[in-house]
C-alpha cells in the first residue's frame, strides 16, 4: 500500500469549494487516482496534493491499493512482456472509474498512447486497453479540459518559471492548461524561460544509459531556467523535476523546484523538491 493510498483508500466526500466552471456534469463521477511511482516514492505531498485539486472540484475519489507501475521503464527498455504484464494489472484495477488521473504527462501517455498498441494483439485485453486509455487524463488537463475548471483556490507569492515536458506536451498537447491555471493563483508572477519546451535530459532511462548527453542536455535547460529570472521552476512531472533540481543544487542554484500540482493545491510551503525536510 503505498503512502498517498493509506491516507485516501476510502472515496473522498466531494467538495464543491475551490470548484468554478464545469465542462462535463461530474455528479457521481468516480476518478482513481493513479499516483506514479516517483510520487509515491520520492514526492507524496504531489499525490496529496492532487487529491485535494480533485476533491475541490466535486469527483468522488478513489486511490486503488492494487495499482502498479505504468510499466513504462520495462516498455522503454524493449522489455515487452513485463510491461504488457504491467499493462493489466493497471487496466484490471482502474477499468471500472469513470477517469483515470494521473500527475505525471509521461505515464498518462504511456496509458493512453502505448497501452492500445502494446496489447493490440491479444484479443483478451485490447479494447479493454483502448478504453482504458480513452478516459486516462494527466491532471492539470483534466482540470481544465474535462471538469472545465478556469481558477484554483491557492496563494503563491513569488516568480515562477515552467518546464514543459516532453510526453505531456508532445503526446498529450498540455501546454496551455497548467499556464492557466497558474495565472489564477495569486502572487504568482511567471517568467517564461527560453526553450521552455526543449527536452530536460532525463527522459527516463536515456540519462542512465547516456549520462554524458543528458547531463549536457539539462545543463543548457538549467541555464535558461537560470536566467529566466524566476524563483521557482514548475512542472508537471517528477522526472524531469527531479532531473533539473539535482543540477541546479550541484551548480549551487538557489532556485527551488515544485510539481505545479503543490502550488495550485496551496501546499507549497514545505521543502521543494531536493531540500532536505525542516530546511
Amino acid at each position: 500500500m503505498n503512502q498517498i493510498e493509506m491516507n485516501f483508500a476510502a472515496p473522498a466526500t466531494p467538495d464543491q469549494q475551490g470548484a468554478s466552471v464545469h465542462k462535463t456534469d461530474i455528479k457521481g463521477k468516480r476518478v482513481g487516482l493513479f499516483v506514479t511511482c516517483l510520487v509515491d516514492l520520492f514526492r507524496p505531498t504531489v499525490g496529496f496534493a492532487a487529491v485535494k485539486l480533485l476533491e475541490d472540484a466535486g469527483f468522488e475519489l478513489e486511490v486503488p491499493r492494487d495499482q502498479t507501475c505504468c510499466g513504462q521503464p520495462a516498455y522503454n527498455s524493449g522489455d515487452k512482456e513485463d510491461a504488457k504484464a504491467l499493462a493489466k494489472q493497471v487496466i484490471k484495477t482502474f477499468e471500472s472509474y469513470d477517469y483515470i488521473v494521473a500527475p505525471s504527462g509521461s505515464c498518462t501517455g504511456m496509458i493512453r498512447k502505448h497501452y492500445p498498441s502494446l496489447l493490440a494483439d491479444d484479443p483478451k485485453w485490447a479494447e479493454r486497453a483502448v478504453n482504458l486509455a480513452g478516459k486516462t487524463y494527466e491532471l492539470v488537463s483534466f482540470l481544465v479540459d474535462v471538469a472545465g475548471i478556469e481558477a484554483v483556490s491557492s496563494h503563491f507569492t513569488g516568480s515562477v518559471t515552467y518546464h514543459d515536458s516532453c510526453s505531456g506536451l508532445r503526446e498529450l498537447g498540455i501546454k496551455d492548461q497548467p499556464r492557466k491555471l497558474l495565472a489564477s493563483v495569486p502572487g504568482v508572477d511567471l517568467k517564461e524561460m527560453a526553450d521552455n519546451d526543449v527536452c530536460c535530459g532525463f527522459g527516463g532511462t536515456f540519462s542512465v544509459k547516456y549520462p554524458d548527453i543528458s547531463d549536457a542536455i539539462v545543463t543548457k535547460k538549467t541555464r535558461n531556467i537560470t536566467e529566466a529570472g524566476a524563483g521557482t521552476l514548475l512542472a508537471g512531472d517528477m522526472g524531469c523535476l527531479m532531473n533539473m533540481a539535482g543540477k541546479l543544487k550541484r551548480d549551487g542554484s538557489a532556485i527551488q523546484v515544485r510539481h505545479i500540482a503543490e502550488v495550485l493545491a496551496d501546499m507549497a510551503d514545505g521543502p521543494a523538491i531536493g531540500e532536505k525536510s525542516g530546511r
